[in-house]
């Protein structure tokens, strides 16, 4: 049974601020990487350093992934179609995976031209690359730190996998600071220090990438919501008048929204209509309650007393 009640005006005002957040997070990465993209390939060409010159092209891999995620935001709030009942939620999502694998992708092909290098003359980068690359760390941290905040407020999968690879450039770019400082005074070892950092920041971005994919991946498999919020929906469920228990529960996680399929029992002998009004009811209130909700499907079933409603809400049986 599927019931779709209006949501209020507040709800609404939700949902549109979560995409209104996230989008400006991503424009604001956006805007900072296109600079650090001019300021250490222009420091990179000028000192030599292979090691900030790999981390520009990191950046110009942070360019693309941040307009990536900028038009899945978009797509994500168009309302369903014909072709796509349950909408565009999952673009966000699909925006994450597609930031993890190009961000191991291309520190990959950054870590092969790297080690190339180490059959070629080697020379040590001037102080300069040091201090361009320390810059960038700080700045970098200051937007990984703005990103991740706006992630875990909106539980954005997209937005997280972006101020991760914020982090890892900031890390990457102070230990290539920290590298070149020292370069000039550890003697004959200093040519080797800046495409060793280089390995290093490739390496970190591989980690990272491979750890995006893997949470980003479960999502888009419509795994089970965290056990939080699928505590909160039964609770909320079981408070309206007439359920007598919550018999399956499934809540997945789709971009920035939820979806829920929710089984409730109610007295067995009671009128379809009754029935039908509690569905409704149940279905209103977790809209309301959850304005991250997209959309509910209400199933009632007769009230079984014997029936353990908690083992039953973490399967997959069919009816």
């Amino acid at each position: 049974m599927s019931i779709t009640p209006p949501r209020d005006e507040a709800s609404v005002a939700v949902r549109q601020r979560l995409y209104v957040d996230a989008k400006h997070a991503a424009v604001w990465g956006l805007g900072v990487n296109f600079l650090l993209v001019i300021s250490k390939l222009a420091g990179g060409i000028v000192t030599g350093s292979a090691a900030l010159i790999a981390d520009a092209v990191n950046s110009i891999g942070d360019v693309a992934s941040s307009m990536a995620v900028r038009g899945a935001l978009s797509m994500a709030q168009v309302e369903e179609d014909d072709d796509h009942p349950y909408g565009h939620t999952k673009a966000e999502s699909i925006a994450g995976l597609s930031v993890s694998l190009l961000v191991a992708f291309s520190a990959g092909l950054l870590a092969l031209e790297t080690i190339k290098r180490f059959g070629g003359e080697l020379a040590v980068p001037s102080l300069a690359a040091g201090i361009v690359a320390g810059v960038c760390a700080i700045i970098k941290e200051g937007v990984y730190r703005y990103t991740m905040a706006v992630a875990k407020r909106l539980d954005s999968s997209s937005l997280t996998a972006v101020a991760w690879d914020h982090r890892s450039d900031a890390i990457g770019s102070g230990l290539v600071a920290v590298s070149l400082a020292a370069a000039p005074y550890v003697g004959d070892w200093g040519r080797f220090i800046d495409p060793v950092a280089a390995l290093f920041v490739c390496a970190a971005l591989i980690y990272t990438g491979g750890r995006i994919f893997i949470s980003t991946a479960a999502e888009l498999m419509d795994q089970q919501a965290d056990d939080g919020t699928v505590r909160q929906v039964r609770e909320i469920a079981e408070s309206v008048g007439g359920v007598e228990a919550v018999e399956k529960l499934r809540v997945r996680k789709s971009g920035l929204e939820y979806f829920i399929e929710i089984h409730v029992q109610v007295e067995g002998m009671m009128t379809v209509d009754a029935g039908h009004q509690i569905a409704h009811h149940v279905k209103d209130k977790l809209l309301v309650s959850l304005p991250r909700v997209r959309d509910v499907h209400v199933h009632i079933e007769p009230f079984d007393s014997s029936h353990d409603s908690t083992v039953e809400s973490h399967t997959d049986g069919k009816d």
